[in-house]
């Protein structure tokens, strides 16, 4: 276990044995109590509660004289994924297969940074909108979306329950052209961890994500964060040059946009050069 790290050591033990299930191992049984704590270097005791989150949660059944063994649903299915090709697209597939709860939505004064990712003078009205979006296993995300006021005034707490933002925003009258986004990590705060069921201080995949309309106009600043162990993004690269390659780009192809418009997401670069030879 790391020490240091701000998490429960039950909720550590959890978080391992949850993705090494999720992974297909243990298929025959997980080994006992005494051997996880000892694998683990934790108290028996600690073990027992990751079990019983596990099995709360339906990944595992605990039968006295049988042990512990995975259970498979009969309707499975992957965690929900984002392929960065077809980045816009993708995002609102993904809107329209979770259910959201607006947490809040009012029009506020931008800070600063949210003003800079606007091109907007300081102080400008935006629509600032939290949402927390869930499959049928729970949380999945808790996103804050900022928009200029003018296109805001277009729909409210009613609409983002029901449709997702990048189609309030074509129906509102923009024109969708590309997204620019980060990813990186960042640990649940108080509010956070509440929203998504976590422990304070679970990492959870940080989304920064600046949408512009066709003619490079910022309409929308998203900061997103995301369950690692129910959320996942994908990207598919492709070497460029010969055998001795260094340099991957990712897949680039023409993709139906939500109103029949095709959109071309412009390559990414990745240089990858512990992974020329595999």
């Amino acid at each position: 276990m790391v020490r240091d790290l701000p998490l429960p050591k039950y909720h550590q033990v959890y978080l391992v044995l949850r993705e090494q299930l999720m992974e297909g191992q243990w298929a025959d049984g997980l080994p006992s109590e005494p051997r996880l704590a000892a694998d683990f270097g934790v108290a028996r005791v600690t073990v027992r509660r990751a079990l019983e989150s596990l099995a709360a949660e339906g990944l595992i059944e605990r039968t006295p004289g049988r042990g512990t063994v995975p259970v498979r649903r009969a309707d499975e299915e992957a965690e929900p994924r984002a392929p960065l090709e077809g980045l816009l697209e993708n995002i609102v597939t993904m809107g329209r297969r979770t259910s959201v709860r607006v947490v809040a939505c009012e029009t506020v004064a931008a800070t600063e940074a949210v003003a800079r990712a606007l091109h907007l003078g300081a102080g400008a009205a935006v629509q600032k909108a939290v949402r927390v979006r869930a499959t049928r296993d729970g949380p999945i995300s808790h996103i804050t979306t900022w928009v200029p006021a003018r296109l805001g005034a277009r729909f409210g707490r009613r609409e983002l329950a029901r449709t997702p933002i990048l189609v309030l925003l074509e129906e509102a009258g923009v024109r969708i052209g590309r997204a620019t986004q980060t990813i990186s990590a960042r640990l649940a705060d108080a509010t956070v961890a509440t929203h998504l069921d976590v422990a304070v201080g679970s990492a959870l995949l940080a989304v920064n994500r600046l949408v512009l309309d066709a003619d490079e106009r910022p309409v929308q600043w998203l900061h997103g964060l995301y369950r690692p162990d129910r959320y996942r993004y994908e990207m598919e690269l492709s070497r460029i040059g010969g055998v001795d390659a260094r340099v991957w780009v990712s897949k680039e192809s023409p993709v139906p946009s939500p109103v029949g418009r095709p959109v071309r997401q412009p390559a990414r670069t990745n240089r990858a050069p512990h992974e020329e030879h595999t």
